[in-house]
Formats: C-alpha cells, structure tokens, sequence
C-alpha cells in the first residue's frame, strides 16, 4: 500500500511537471511565399514601353520566404551558347498591404546591390504582378516595371 501510494504520488508530481505547449498566435497568412515563374515584363522609360520578358531560351525565377526573396536568370542550354545567360539577386523584402519593398543586398550586377525598390504588388489567384519604379542615379536608371509571375509552388 504505502508502494502505491508512492508510485501515485510520483506520477501526480510528473504530470504537473510537464509543461503546456504554448498557444501559438495565429500569423497572418504570407501570400508571397513559394516560387514564382515570370512570364511577362515591361519596362517603361520616359513613355517608351519596352517588352523585356525573358526571351524563349531564358527563364526567371523569383523565390520568396516569410523575410527574403532571391531571383534567378539563366539559359535554357545549360549555358552552352556563345553567350551564357546567369544572373541572380537576393535580399529582404517587407509587404504591408500592397506595398512591396525589396532592399537588394546581393545581385551579380554589383552595382545594383544595396538598394532599396519600391514597388506594389496585386496577387490574383497564382498570379503576381510587380510594378513600380527602378531607379539608380548612379548608372542613370530610371523606369518603370511591371512583372508578372505565375505560383509554380
């Protein structure tokens, strides 16, 4: 008997030790997150609109997590063409509504790293599209782009 009540004793003493997950708070759902497919994109400079999606033997890829993003260019040969087609770029990004801030920390064209875009953003179903003003004093860019992805997962 008093083994027993021992044994109850210990298990009572264990169950109160244990501790209750905590109640996680709902987050608000990230509809940015995953990997994207350009399929489309302007760029608009000065009123002259040039169509710039990628030709037929390129291909892009944006890839967004909860804070950061990467894109990525090549060519669909393997880079094996006269002239291989590779960029990429990454950095943070924050999304408040529909305002989209992209702050470019690495990119292969050097001189774009460090800046900050403000874009907005419309998703529509599997669709994305980005517009706004890329601009860099520096290498004299200033225009307009619009982007548009299609969700591949």
């Amino acid at each position: 008997m008093r083994n027993t009540l021992l044994l109850s004793f210990c298990i009572f003493a264990i169950a109160g030790c244990t501790q209750k997950p905590a109640e996680t708070e709902k987050s608000a759902p990230q509809p940015l997150i995953g990997t994207w497919h350009l399929i489309s994109s302007k760029s608009i400079t000065k009123g002259d609109t040039v169509v710039t999606t990628p030709p037929k033997d390129q291909e892009m890829v944006k890839i967004f997590n909860g804070s950061d993003f990467a894109f990525f260019t090549h060519d669909l040969k393997k880079g094996k063409i006269d002239k291989p087609v590779f960029s990429a770029g990454s950095g943070t990004y924050t999304l408040q509504g529909n305002n989209y801030i992209e702050h470019l920390a690495y990119c292969n064209a050097r001189d774009w790293e460090g800046g900050d875009f403000k874009f907005t953003v419309e998703l529509k179903h599997d669709t994305l599209i980005q517009k706004g003003i890329e601009k860099i004093d520096s290498l004299k860019i200033n225009h307009e782009i619009i982007e548009t992805y299609v969700k591949l997962r």
